[in-house]
């Protein structure tokens, strides 16, 4: 029996935390994930992304998302897609000429997914958005760790990922 996602293509475009988890768990079930990576791009983390966790499963191309070739080729990707999936801060994807207005009108039927720390709008929506941080502010951290100490940075990333990858995917 295929699995549930069989036949499902999906363009993420290569971020931190929330985004990649989702397309890691697409991919786990089945989906068709093409990462999107930025050229001579370097990751914050010092893993090879070979065997980065949150690539599991997904394909990998490098395109200059800053360059009028490289967008018009993340839209004839997305021309083949069922869903984009980002998470990067608002107004990024629109200055790259790739925001939901743009990609939609091209191709209605796309599922544009995004993820950002503080949602589109709002007092904190260019703030950098990072699981410590959400957790803080909503009293989750202060449940965390020995009473009367300062709370520990968990081990585990609640937010970004129970929070934000599951909820997108």
């Amino acid at each position: 029996m295929p699995p549930p996602l069989h036949g499902v293509k999906v363009i993420e475009l290569a971020g931190i935390g929330p985004a990649p988890f989702c397309g890691m768990l697409l991919a786990d079930l089945g989906a068709d994930v093409l990462r999107v990576d930025r050229v001579g791009a370097t990751s914050d983390l010092s893993i090879d992304p070979r065997f980065d966790l949150m690539n599991r499963g997904k394909r990998s191309v490098a395109i200059d998302l800053k360059s009028e070739e490289g967008t018009a080729l993340v839209l004839a990707l997305c021309a083949r897609a069922d869903a984009l999936i980002e998470g990067f801060r608002p107004g990024v994807m629109e200055r790259l000429g790739l925001g939901p207005d743009v990609v939609r009108s091209r191709h209605p039927r796309l599922v544009y997914g995004r993820m950002t720390g503080f949602g589109q709008s709002g007092p904190l929506s260019q703030a950098a958005g990072h699981d410590l941080n959400y957790l803080a502010l909503s009293g989750v951290l202060s449940g965390i760790g020995v009473p009367g100490a300062p709370p520990p940075p968990p081990l585990n990333v609640i937010a970004d990922m129970g929070g934000g990858g599951m909820v997108l995917a």
